[in-house]
């Protein structure tokens, strides 16, 4: 400002006393006119645990030296600005990019809503009214991400999963997908939405979305997709042929989502309800073909019939052993043997039923006895009477021993 400038300022002050102020007012903006911070941006939504840079510019009038510089987010009047590079939550992660010039940027890292605060760049020179805050400052905003999904949909339809973000953040950044913790990689884009088209069941899982050079990843949402009974079967165990007296289950197997409800029927009949069937102590009413309906709330689907076949083994006579026997030399394997063994066994209880109803009281006359003196053929070998009746009888006596093994086979006939 030149001296004759000056000069005329005075005498004007002079010559019109009452508006001392406004001048005064005058003189004091053309004096702060060197003095000034600029920040760019000067609002920031940055994301969680994310690094920030603020971009600052600064200048002051000639002739001034910079003695300090430093940044703070606290502007009071009437309180010393603290200097955040040495405050124990900042100092490991504030870095300043400036210089003591007119560059005055800074990276904060590792960012946290703790942080949500406005910053201000501060200078001071060598001079004794030379100090500088730049306020308004930069207000920073951190944020976090969200997935908003439907909970569920139903296969063959669309759906679209959105990553949000409370604050529109200031960087522009590539989202980045993940199913199950594994990322999709077909789907990194800069939109931050997710479109799945014909959705199938292999879609279904636990989503979540970040920002590529990020490392925080969104909480996880879970997806479930919906669809039908399509593949429907019974199963039966033990398998093949169930001997009488045994326990049964049957299974059916029902692939959807929601699980389907389950119903039994043998033949056309109703049985019963549950994915298992149980049956104890199976008889060979039992025998037959069952099948299981899957209920689903948009339809059903019938499995195909299973046939449960009930063995029951009633071997009476000689004649079945043979037969038992034969079909176990014919089968010449373990069916056979099962088989055979079954009718022995059966056999031989009725032999013992047998003995014991021979002992009965001696004083009855109706009462005859089989005697078996030989078990090594399929025929009894001898037929003797308990208690012999008058020779007027109708019944006829016979003795073994006169009788030719003809007429014993007759008889036994």
């Amino acid at each position: 400002m030149s001296f004759n400038t000056i000069y005329f300022l005075l005498m004007s002050v002079r010559m019109a006393p009452r508006l001392p102020l406004i001048f005064l007012l005058m003189i004091q903006g053309v004096s702060s006119a060197g003095w000034g911070v600029s920040y760019s941006p000067s609002h920031i939504c940055a994301l969680k645990d994310s690094s920030v840079i603020m971009n600052c510019t600064y200048t002051y009038p000639t002739g001034h030296q910079i003695r300090k510089v430093f940044w703070t987010n606290n502007h009071k009047k009437g309180e010393e600005s603290p200097d955040l590079s040495e405050d124990p939550e900042y100092s490991q992660r504030l870095q300043y990019l400036g210089d003591k010039q007119q560059n005055c940027t800074i990276r904060l890292s590792h960012v946290t809503q703790k942080d949500e605060h406005m910053y201000y760049f501060k200078f001071i020179t060598y001079s004794s009214d030379g100090k500088w805050t730049g306020y308004p400052g930069v207000t920073l905003t951190v944020t976090d991400l969200q997935v908003e999904s439907p909970e569920r949909v139903t296969e063959g339809h669309n759906v679209r999963l959105t990553c949000k973000s409370s604050c529109a953040l200031t960087d522009r950044a590539t989202f980045i997908w993940y199913r199950n913790s594994q990322p999709l990689t077909e789907r990194r884009d800069g939109n931050n939405q997710l479109l799945l088209q014909s959705v199938r069941r292999e879609d279904a899982g636990r989503y979540s979305c970040a920002l590529h050079g990020h490392t925080y990843i969104s909480p996880a949402v879970q997806l479930s997709v919906m669809y039908p009974p399509k593949s429907v079967s019974v199963s039966i165990s033990p398998c093949c042929e169930i001997v009488e007296g045994d326990s049964v289950t049957l299974n059916c197997s029902s692939d959807s989502n929601p699980p389907a409800e389950i119903t039994w029927f043998k033949g056309e009949t109703f049985v019963g309800s549950g994915r298992i069937y149980s049956i104890s102590k199976i008889s060979s009413d039992h025998s037959g073909e069952y099948k299981c309906k899957s209920r689903y709330e948009h339809g059903e689907k019938y499995s195909d019939a299973e046939t449960l076949n009930v063995l029951s083994v009633r071997c009476f006579s000689s004649v079945a052993v043979a037969v038992a026997a034969a079909v176990g030399v014919l089968l010449g394997g373990a069916s056979g043997a099962f088989v055979m063994y079954i009718c022995l066994n059966k056999r031989m209880n009725r032999r013992s039923a047998m003995k014991e109803s021979a002992i009965s009281d001696p004083n009855e006359d109706t009462y005859t006895a089989l005697e078996l003196k030989s078990m090594t053929s399929d025929l009894y070998d001898t037929l003797s009477t308990v208690h012999p009746r008058p020779p007027g009888d109708s019944c006829r006596t016979l003795d073994p021993k006169h009788e030719s093994p003809s007429i014993n086979r007759k008889m036994l006939q």
